[in-house]
C-alpha cells in the first residue's frame, strides 16, 4: 500500500469512528428521560422556534447553493471543462455536508439542555458538564468526521474518474467553496438572530424595566434562547467545519502543485490521526478529579494539544520518516492557536486585569466603559497577530527543507498551508466546547424562567461562566485559524492561476504579483487597499442589520409592556411567537447581502481590474480581515464578562450605576462578538476559496 492510499485510509476510517461516536453519545444523551415541568414546556417553546427559523433560513441558503453549483456545473458543459463540472458537483455536496452539520448540532444541543438542567436538579454538577459536553461533542466530531470523510471520498472519486492527481485536488475546491459559502450565511442570518433578539431583550428588560436576565415576563426571552442555539452552535460548526475542509483542501492543492503524491497524503494523514487522538482525550471530562468545570475544559483543550502533537510525531515518524520537518510546520500552526486562544481568554476572562479594568471604569458610566473596553480590545490584538506572522514565516523556513530544486517557493507555501491543518486539528474539541457553551446558557436560561431553586441556578451559572471563557477562546481561535487557512487559499488561488497559465508560480510572482513590476504593480497595490476595506464595509452591514433588528424588536417588547402592564405583574402572558416571528423576518430579510458581497467581490475585480488586483485584495482582506475579527470577537467578550463581573456584586452589583453602564457596554459589544466578527472569519476565506475557483472564469474572461 502506498502512502497516499494509506492517508486516504486513515482518513476514511477516522471519519467513520467519529460519526459512529456521534451516533453512540447521541443514544447516551436521549436515553435520560426529561422531566415534564414548566422549564420542559419552555424547552418546547424554544425548540420549535429553532426549528422554524432554521428551516427558513436553509430554504434561503440552500436555493442559493444549488444556484450557484448548478451555474459552475453548467458552465463547465458549455466551456467543455471537466474540472468546473467536478467542482460545480463538488460544490453541491461541500453545501449539504455543511448543512447537515450545523443542522443536526444545535438540534441535538437543544434536545441535550434540559437533560442537563434535570441533572443539575439532582445535584449532580459532573454529571451535567459530561451531558453538556458530550452534546456540544455531537457537533465536534460531526464537523472533523463528516469534513475529513467528504474530502477522502471525493478525492478517490475524483482521482478515478479524472486519473490526475492535480485535477482531482483542484476539484475538491469545489468541497471547500461550498461549505464555505453555507458557512458565511449561516454565521451572519445565525448571528442577526440571536444579537438582534440579545440586544432588543436586554435594552427593555434590563436596562429600561430592570427585569433579570432570562426573565420569563420578557417577551424577548424565548428569541434571545433560540438565538443562542442558532448562532453559538448551528453558526460556529458551520464557520470550523469549512476552516477544517479548506485548510487540508488548499495544502493538497499545493502540493499537487509540486508533484509529489506524499505531500498530498500528508495533510490527510495528519489530520486523521489527530482526529482519532482528540476523540480519545475528549473522555477525559468523564474521568476528571476536578470539581471546577472551567478547569476540567481547560485540562481537556491542553491534553488534546499535547496528545495531537506527541502521537502525530510518532505516525509521520513511521509512514513518513522523509517528512519531520512538514510536521515541525504543522506543530507550528498547533501552538500558535494555543496561544491565539489563551491570549483571547486573557483579555476577555474576569479572573484577569482587563475584565477587571472594564468593570471598574464603569462606576463612571457607560462612557468610559465603551473607552475602556475599546483599547483592551485593541490591545488584544497584538500577540496574536504577531504570532499568526511569525507562525507563517517559521513554517515558510522550515518548509525549505522539505524543498528540492526547483519548487521552493511553492514547498515553503506548502509548508504556511501545514500550519493552518495544524491549527485546525484541534477543531473536534474547539467546536465541542464551543458548543458546549449554548448548550449550558440555555440550561440557565430555562432554570431562571422555570423557577427553579437558587442552588440549582447557581450550579447552572457555575457551567455557564466556563461556557463563555470556552467560548472566547473558540472565537480567537477560529479567527486565527481563518488568517493562516485564508493565506494557503491565497497561495492556492496563486497556483491554480499559474497552472492556468501554463507558467511556474515562481515567474507568476516575480511578474503579476509583483510591486516593482510597472504593468502590474499598480494594480497589486490598488487591490490591498481595497482588500482592507471589504471587512470594514461587511462589518458596517453586518451590525446595521443587527441594530434594524433590535429597533424593532425594542418597540414590540415595548408595545407589549404598554397594552399588557398585567405581564410585569405576573398576571398576563408575553407574546412570545411575535417577538420569534419579527426577529426571523429580519435576520432573512437581510442575509443575503453580506454573502453576495463576499461571493461577487472577487468576481467582479477579478474580471475589471485582473489578477493582480484580486491578488491585492485577498491580501489585504485577510490583514484587515484578522484585526477586525479580533478586535471585534475579543472587545465584546470583555464587555460581557465585565458586566458578570459587576453582577458577581463587585462595584455595588446588580441594579447599581457600575451594572447598568456595564449591561450597556455589553449590549454594544454583542453584535460585535456573535454577529460582524465570526462572519469576518468566514468572508476572507470565501473570498479566497471563491477567486481560487473563478480562476477559470477569469483566465477566459480577462486574459492577462
Amino acid at each position: 500500500m502506498n502512502v497516499l492510499a494509506l492517508a486516504l485510509r486513515t482518513g476514511l476510517i477516522a471519519g467513520l469512528i467519529s460519526v459512529l461516536y456521534v451516533v453512540l453519545i447521541t443514544i447516551s444523551i436521549l436515553k435520560r428521560r426529561v422531566k415534564m415541568d414548566r422549564a420542559a414546556e419552555i424547552h418546547g417553546y424554544i425548540r420549535e422556534a429553532a426549528i422554524a427559523y432554521m428551516k427558513a433560513q436553509y430554504s434561503v441558503i440552500l436555493s442559493i447553493a444549488i444556484l450557484i453549483g448548478l451555474t459552475i456545473t453548467g458552465l463547465g458543459h458549455v466551456w467543455n471543462n471537466t474540472l468546473l463540472i467536478n467542482i460545480g458537483l463538488a460544490y453541491l455536496v461541500g453545501s449539504f455536508s455543511s448543512a447537515i452539520v450545523s443542522l443536526l448540532g444545535m438540534y441535538l444541543a437543544i434536545l441535550t439542555n434540559i437533560r442537563v438542567l434535570n441533572a443539575l436538579a439532582e445535584g449532580e454538577i459532573k454529571k451535567a458538564l459530561i451531558i453538556a459536553f458530550r452534546g456540544g461533542s455531537i457537533t465536534g466530531f460531526l464537523v472533523s468526521g463528516v469534513g475529513i470523510l467528504g474530502i477522502a471520498i471525493l478525492f478517490i472519486v475524483f482521482e478515478s474518474v479524472t486519473q490526475s492527481l492535480t485535477e482531482a485536488t483542484q476539484s475538491l475546491l469545489g468541497y471547500a467553496f461550498g461549505a464555505s459559502t453555507v458557512a458565511l450565511f449561516a454565521r451572519v442570518g445565525g448571528g442577526m438572530y440571536t444579537k438582534a433578539a440579545d440586544v432588543g431583550a436586554d435594552l427593555v428588560g434590563k436596562v429600561e424595566v430592570g427585569i433579570p436576565e432570562d426573565d420569563p415576563r420578557n417577551p424577548g426571552v424565548i428569541a434571545d434562547n433560540v438565538g443562542d442555539n442558532v448562532g453559538d452552535c448551528a453558526g460556529m460548526g458551520a464557520d470550523l467545519f469549512e476552516s477544517y475542509v479548506e485548510s487540508i483542501v488548499a495544502s493538497m492543492v499545493i502540493a499537487a502543485m509540486i508533484g509529489s503524491e506524499v505531500l498530498i497524503a500528508y495533510p490527510l494523514l495528519f489530520s486523521g490521526v489527530a482526529l482519532l487522538v482528540t476523540l480519545l482525550t475528549s473522555q477525559f471530562v468523564s474521568l476528571s478529579p476536578f470539581k471546577d468545570p472551567g478547569r476540567t475544559l481547560t485540562v481537556v483543550s491542553i491534553l488534546s494539544l499535547v496528545s495531537v502533537a506527541v502521537i502525530t510525531f510518532i505516525a509521520v515518524r513511521l509512514v513518513m520518516p522523509n517528512l519531520i520537518y512538514a510536521w515541525i510546520a504543522t506543530v507550528f500552526g498547533l501552538i500558535t492557536g494555543g496561544i491565539v486562544g489563551f491570549t483571547s481568554d486573557y483579555f476577555t476572562s474576569p479572573l484577569y486585569r482587563p475584565v477587571k479594568v472594564v468593570a471598574s471604569y464603569s462606576r463612571a458610566g457607560p462612557a468610559l466603559t465603551i473607552l475602556s473596553g475599546l483599547s483592551m480590545g485593541f490591545y488584544s490584538t497584538f500577540i496574536p497577530t504577531i504570532t499568526v506572522a511569525l507562525a507563517a514565516i517559521g513554517a515558510f523556513m522550515i518548509g525549505l527543507n522539505l524543498a528540492t530544486s526547483g519548487c521552493m517557493l511553492l514547498v515553503g507555501i506548502y509548508a504556511i498551508a501545514l500550519a493552518g491543518v495544524g491549527m485546525l486539528s484541534m477543531t473536534s474539541i474547539v467546536v465541542s466546547a464551543d458548543a458546549y457553551g449554548p448548550i449550558v446558557d440555555n440550561t440557565a436560561g430555562l432554570a431562571e424562567q422555570a423557577g427553579y431553586p437558587d442552588s440549582v441556578r447557581e450550579l447552572a451559572d457555575k457551567l455557564d461562566s466556563a461556557g463563555n471563557t470556552m467560548k472566547s477562546i473558540s472565537k480567537g481561535y477560529a479567527i486565527g485559524s481563518a488568517a493562516l487557512t485564508a493565506l494557503a487559499l491565497l497561495f492556492s488561488y496563486v497556483s491554480v492561476l499559474a497552472h492556468n497559465l501554463g507558467i511556474s508560480p515562481e515567474k507568476l510572482m516575480n511578474t503579476i504579483f509583483n510591486v516593482g513590476n510597472p504593468a502590474h504593480g499598480p494594480y497589486l497595490i490598488s487591490g490591498i487597499v481595497i482588500g482592507v476595506a471589504l471587512p470594514a464595509l461587511f462589518t458596517a452591514i453586518v451590525v446595521q442589520s443587527v441594530t434594524a433588528a433590535a429597533f424593532r424588536l425594542v418597540e414590540e417588547i415595548r408595545r407589549q409592556f404598554r397594552e399588557k402592564p398585567g405581564i410585569l405583574e405576573w398576571k398576563e402572558k408575553p407574546d412570545y411567537a411575535r417577538a420569534v416571528q419579527i426577529v426571523t423576518y429580519y435576520a432573512l430579510r437581510r442575509l443575503i447581502l453580506p454573502g453576495v458581497l463576499a461571493l461577487l467581490a472577487p468576481l467582479i475585480i477579478g474580471i475589471t481590474l485582473g489578477p493582480a488586483a484580486l491578488g491585492g485584495t485577498l491580501l489585504g482582506a485577510v490583514a484587515g480581515g484578522l484585526l477586525l475579527g479580533l478586535f471585534q470577537g475579543n472587545v465584546g467578550n470583555t464587555w460581557d464578562n465585565a458586566k458578570k463581573y459587576v453582577e458577581m456584586g463587585h462595584f455595588g452589583g446588580k441594579g447599581s450605576e457600575a451594572h447598568k453602564a456595564a449591561v450597556i457596554g455589553d449590549t454594544v459589544g454583542d453584535p460585535l462578538k456573535d454577529a460582524a466578527g465570526p462572519s469576518i472569519n468566514i468572508l476572507i476565506k470565501l473570498m479566497a476559496i471563491a477567486s481560487t475557483v473563478y480562476v477559470p472564469i477569469i483566465a477566459y474572461l480577462r486574459p492577462i
